[in-house]
């Protein structure tokens, strides 16, 4: 038990004293490109899904 609070006590004190936390600005901009990256990929992947299906429907129907 005297590992697993020795190990808590180095990880907050390297969380708090060596790690080089981003600043508000950064964060912000950062999540605006994660936001405009996941819209342009779920855009994308909407195109692909529905002229998937229409090919894939003309397919199937020309064996009817």
């Amino acid at each position: 038990m005297d590992k697993l609070s020795n190990y808590f006590r180095a990880t907050i004190e390297e969380m708090r004293y060596n790690v080089t936390w981003p600043s508000t600005t950064e964060l912000q901009k950062s999540a605006g490109l994660v936001l405009i990256g996941s819209l342009i990929f779920a855009v994308v992947v909407g195109v692909m899904d529905i002229s998937f299906e229409s090919v894939l429907k003309a397919f199937y129907n020309s064996f009817r």
